[in-house]
């Protein structure tokens, strides 16, 4: 990311005709949030003077934070290319402050900036590299969305099977006009789902990434007519989109501390450790890592989506997978996650939980190359082979019981999002679904 100073900005503004400034940021839910300021104010935008009502925002309301103030990040300056290009529009992602400036504690942006500050003090430098998958459907005479798709393609598969390689190929160019270094795009299992995936980056820009990379994603889905939806499992019976992140971690000189050429695997004892951490956690994490109902009908045994704790170089059954690249390539990459997931507190909960497996020095299980899927419950049980939680409720009470997450977000944090997410659930049971209706209406 280049580094943009105050005046570089303005300059910009003023030579490319920007007209108004979106400043952007992410809610405890991860949702993008927004508010707009003309040219006339983007002084007392970069002056961190811009003031928000966050009373009825979910995860912020509360009387102690009323009004809360936005810092928009320089280097995330960037002229959104779908706008037009007489009177522009510019983009900044900002920091959540309370107006006597103090960081705001709820801000989960903040929330990595200090798990990555706790990284650099042991000498790390932490590289994610998100894999995104999303659906693309129809919208209906109104605008609305749809499940419809008459797209009938699979994985890999190419026009005329792919009706979105269009709309793909706008994404993927206008994803490259704002910075992004596009390594692959590719249709994916199921039929219009899609893939694109993008350059490492250091963890806080990756996170801004995957929020900037969802909302240009949904914009240029509109123009082509269609919905994106990073929604984890919107056709049943149909394979979910996930979120895999690939992680890298980095000593002072560049170096890729996972690799040690002398190991028979190629992995050294930190890479070790940093996994342990992750398996101990991972059960509390998902409330994290997959955050809504929907999340735990993709992770279901035969829609290739992880369900067992442990990890393997080839099998994808398992939540980590470590990829066959060695030397400075030499990543781990975690499987679980989904697109619906706040990715400032997905790469915050994987780093924080990969350090506390080197501070404590936590073993790994052997990793278990064979496909986990082809076991019976039983076989599982005398392995000690544990799954990811099957729930939304199980995932809460995982949370739970990790205090070390409550002590990654704050108590406070922590408090309000298992509050949400009860009451999710809660309302979630109470609902009658069509499946009840067409199994039980019309036998019982």
């Amino acid at each position: 990311m280049e580094h943009r100073t105050r005046e570089m900005i303005l300059k910009t503004a003023r030579e490319e005709d920007v007209e108004f400034i979106r400043l952007q940021f992410t809610d405890m839910l991860g949702n993008l949030r927004n508010m707009a300021v003309t040219k006339s104010q983007l002084k007392k935008a970069l002056d961190n003077d811009c003031i928000f009502d966050a009373s009825t925002l979910d995860g912020f309301s509360g009387q102690e934070e009323t009004e809360l103030c936005l810092h928009p990040d320089p280097d995330s300056f960037v002229i959104l290319p779908w706008r037009p290009q007489q009177g522009k529009v510019a983009r900044m992602i900002c920091d959540i402050y309370q107006t006597d400036q103090k960081a705001y504690s709820l801000c989960s942006r903040g929330i990595l900036k200090r798990v990555m500050n706790e990284a650099h003090v042991m000498g790390y430098d932490f590289i994610a590299g998100p894999e995104c998958e999303f659906f693309l459907f129809h919208t209906d005479d109104d605008g609305r969305p749809t499940r419809l798709t008459h797209d009938r393609a699979g994985y890999f598969d190419l026009g005329p099977l792919d009706l979105g390689e269009n709309a793909r190929r706008d994404m993927v160019l206008t994803l490259e006009d704002m910075g992004f270094q596009v390594e692959s795009s590719y249709h994916e299992a199921a039929p219009g789902q899609h893939e694109i995936d993008f350059h490492h980056f250091s963890g806080l820009e990756a996170a801004d990434s995957l929020m900037t990379f969802k909302f240009a994603v949904r914009t240029i889905a509109k123009r082509h007519g269609l919905h994106a939806t990073f929604m984890p499992k919107p056709t049943a019976g149909e394979n979910g989109s996930g979120m895999h992140i690939n992680c890298i971690l980095r000593d002072a000189n560049g170096n890729n501390v996972f690799y040690d050429e002398k190991n028979d695997l190629g992995l050294s004892q930190t890479a070790y450790y940093f996994i342990g951490g992750i398996l101990k956690h991972i059960r509390g994490m998902s409330l994290i890592t997959n955050p809504l109902v929907n999340s735990y009908k993709r992770l279901v045994s035969g829609f290739e989506a992880p369900v067992f704790i442990g990890w393997a170089l080839k099998s994808k059954s398992q939540i980590l997978r470590i990829p066959s690249s060695r030397g400075e390539k030499t990543k781990i990459e975690l499987r679980s996650p989904d697109s619906s997931a706040n990715p400032y507190l997905v790469l915050a909960s994987i780093l924080a939980a990969g350090l506390d497996g080197i501070k404590n020095e936590v073993h790994p299980p052997k990793n278990m190359e064979e496909n986990l899927n082809n076991l019976s419950k039983k076989e599982l049980e005398n392995r000690e082979i544990s799954l990811l939680p099957g729930n939304l409720d199980e995932a809460i009470q995982a949370f739970e019981e990790d205090t070390f997450l409550s002590q990654v977000l704050g108590a406070d944090f922590a408090g309000r999002l298992i509050e949400m997410k009860r009451a999710e659930w809660e309302d979630y049971i109470q609902q009658v679904t069509d499946w009840e209706i067409d199994r039980y209406m019309y036998h019982i």
